[in-house]
């Protein structure tokens, strides 16, 4: 879950100083996990010493490491001793089941990548834009998704009305998480996940260890250059906006209502702004950079843009879905469009989408 605007408006100096020094405590953590600390660690109690041999680092600065990640709460000081909180026992532990070691993987990758925001800046392209994406990074990184919704996924899928849907697509929805977790909800409803065949793969993996993963199938999709195969009483777009330009999500969004049934929906969660400027909030910003770093053309847009995208395409009433706070994956991010068209108590069925018809 991504947090609420917590970014204070920088009117000084003093407030200038403190922003710029957020990095320490983001570094320390990030050469705990270097160090693999928390693996090493595990479920004993460690002196300084003892854990400096282990590690092979220098006691003075172990301890003020450890001092520091104390201090935070993702190590827990007795007297002498160290020993991992929950967390680090778990999540952070390698040899935890519960280790989220591809999300943790990506985040240590993107202290590098964001200090080197200038290439970017300048160039207006990506970083190592000229090198072809392996499968394997795609595998990975599909992980990591999995691992950073894991908690909110369920949580939002709790809130989201799905009542009276049988199929639910989730386009570009790589390992699946929200579609297991809307299958999970709702037992009479069917889904597909729409992705690249390595993402798909990971998507697999993840439902043969749900009960309602037989409920799931698989669509290999560039849905950028394909129309969208099927039909679908909901489609979920969640967190895929932000990585393309204003004109390759108007596309999606027609091929996407040409894949709905009357009156079905479009779900988008994303990282919306909200305000007249374009500025907040403040997490809504800051992943733009993220974009600059990671994507060709990506963005993150405000909820008044994309709807008139939405219009555009063909949605009639397009409204912001708002949640209980502390559960949203991102501050009030998610649109809901409705197809033209009255949902019936049995939706219809086609074998193909509009866009598909019209092609043939």
């Amino acid at each position: 879950m991504s947090p609420r605007s917590t970014v204070p408006s920088i009117n000084s100096f003093e407030k200038f100083r403190e922003a710029v020094s957020a990095y320490r405590l983001p570094r320390i953590l990030l050469m705990a996990l270097e160090l693999d600390l928390f693996t090493v660690v595990g479920e004993r109690r460690w002196t300084i010493p003892q854990l400096a041999r282990k590690l092979a680092v220098s006691e003075r600065g172990l301890s003020i490491l450890c001092r520091n990640l104390a201090m935070a709460g993702v190590l827990v000081k007795q007297g002498e001793t160290y020993r991992n909180s929950r967390l680090g026992a778990t999540a952070l532990n390698a040899r935890h089941g519960a280790y989220r070691g591809d999300y943790l993987n990506l985040i240590k990758s993107h202290w590098q990548d964001w200090c080197r925001l200038d290439e970017s800046l300048r160039t207006g392209r990506p970083l190592d834009h000229d090198e072809p994406e392996e499968p394997d990074y795609r595998r990975r990184f599909t992980w990591a998704m999995h691992y950073r919704t894991l908690e909110t996924a369920p949580q939002i899928a709790a809130q989201v009305d799905l009542h009276g849907a049988e199929t639910l697509l989730d386009l570009g929805g790589g390992p699946g998480t929200y579609a297991m977790a809307f299958l999970a909800k709702h037992p009479r409803l069917r889904a597909a996940v729409g992705d690249r065949p390595a993402a798909l793969e990971v998507a697999k993996e993840i439902a043969a260890t749900h009960k309602a993963g037989s409920r799931l199938s698989y669509v290999p999709l560039d849905f950028t250059r394909q129309a969208i195969p099927g039909s679908y009483d909901v489609i979920w777009y969640s967190n895929v906006l932000h990585i393309y330009s204003p004109d390759t999500n108007r596309t999606i969004f027609r091929r996407a209502l040409a894949a709905l049934n009357p009156g079905g929906r479009l779900l988008i969660q994303d990282a919306f702004l909200h305000d007249r400027e374009g500025l907040h909030p403040a997490e809504a910003s800051l992943f733009a950079v993220s974009m600059l770093l990671f994507t060709e053309e990506g963005n993150t847009y405000s909820a008044a843009e994309t709807t008139c995208w939405l219009k555009e395409a063909g949605f009639g009433r397009v409204k912001v879905l708002r949640l209980k706070r502390g559960t949203e994956d991102w501050e009030d991010g998610i649109l809901e469009a409705v197809a033209p068209g009255r949902r019936s108590g049995t939706p219809a069925r086609r074998t193909r989408s509009r866009e598909s018809s019209r092609a043939r």
